[in-house]
């Protein structure tokens, strides 16, 4: 069997430590083949550009990616011509045809007192997040005159069709239900994206399909989080609902994503982003990239015994009482980068 090849973009910020102690947890569970590029503000400054495309093809050729983050106040700019940090991660996803973003958020049981909502509210807490990556006003038609702008919302039934199909898949493998979030009430695409899973669910009799407008989910999420098990949405009402959803965990430094498309390889990445602000301090938290190199593992590889040992050493490091700064570790008691990478090492099976 060929060894595994692995493109490792570290990015901005806080992206090269916490990719570099990935790929010690990655190094302490298998046997690995490594490319590192930069992507994002790193690419800007090397290239002037956030991904080149030799980078692009060097993804293409790997059988997963792990990233970092990309973004900073360096490379902030309003000038549309300007390269920015983020048009790397929307070209990477373009580029890899990735078009399913998987969000899981299920609170450790050593957090529940973390999140900011009470710990009766949270537990049991287990859903997922499967965002459409590839379409909608991300990707739409933009304009801009000297006193207007516009953002064109966009989706066809194939790329509603297909994110719908993984989110029934990944229900008919948890508890068996769907709840596909939008604003029909008022969108013309909403109405669209309702209809087209109307008929995808025809196709999984064994699913339960529910519908909730987008504001309403936001406010369900923090009332009552265990409704839920799967969620459905579109490109930006995903962006936020799965960023509101991380709070759940306690910390944004928790939370764990991968994206997946075709045949190509995936793409694993921590939801935070760069933190340009403790960047190279060595207090950044890696729980959230250690967990995406468990999807990595997992989804990416089909290394299913390896993701569980490394999310037990998760639930191990945690359990042992340790915290970073983000999880509310008391001022002087936070555990550096160092430290809870040593911990998740020195618990792996």
């Amino acid at each position: 069997m060929n060894t595994p090849k692995i493109v490792l973009l570290p990015g901005d910020g806080i992206g090269p430590e916490i990719v570099a102690a990935a790929r010690r947890v990655l190094d302490a569970v298998g046997e690995f083949e490594y490319e590192e590029h930069p992507i994002g503000g790193a690419s800007i400054d090397a290239h002037n550009a956030a991904l080149t495309d030799e980078v692009l093809a060097a993804c293409k050729a790997a059988d997963a990616v792990l990233l970092g983050a990309v973004g900073g106040p360096k490379w902030d700019t309003t000038d549309p011509n300007a390269p920015r940090p983020e048009q790397g991660l929307l070209g990477l996803r373009k580029g890899l045809g990735l078009y399913a973003n998987l969000r899981p958020v299920r609170p450790s049981p050593a957090l529940l007192d973390a999140s900011p909502l009470r710990r009766d509210r949270i537990e049991g807490t287990d859903l997922l997040v499967v965002r459409e990556l590839t379409g909608g006003i991300y990707f739409g038609d933009k304009t801009r005159t000297d006193d207007s702008a516009s953002d064109l919302c966009v989706y066809t039934t194939e790329e509603v069709e297909r994110i719908a199909r993984v989110a029934f898949e990944a229900a008919q493998r948890r508890r068996r239900k769907v709840t596909s979030v939008d604003k029909a009430n008022v969108l013309e695409t909403s109405r669209f994206w309702r209809e087209t899973v109307e008929r995808v669910a025809a196709d999984y009799p064994d699913v339960e399909l529910d519908h909730m407008l987008v504001d309403n989910a936001a406010m369900q999420l923090v009332a009552n989080p265990t409704r839920f098990d799967v969620i459905v949405t579109e490109n930006m009402f995903g962006d936020i609902l799965s960023d509101e959803a991380a709070m759940l965990t306690g910390s944004l430094g928790m939370l764990p994503s991968a994206s997946l498309g075709g045949d190509g390889p995936g793409l694993f990445e921590p939801v935070h982003g760069s933190a340009p602000d403790i960047a190279g301090r060595g207090i950044a938290n890696p729980l959230a990239t250690f967990l995406s190199v468990a999807m990595l593992l997992r989804d990416g590889l089909g290394l299913g015994d390896e993701a569980a040992s490394v999310e037990r050493a998760v639930d191990a490091a945690l359990d042992s009482g340790l915290r970073t700064a983000d999880l509310g570790a008391p001022e002087g008691e936070a555990a550096t980068t160092e430290r809870m990478t040593e911990a998740v090492l020195g618990a792996l099976d």
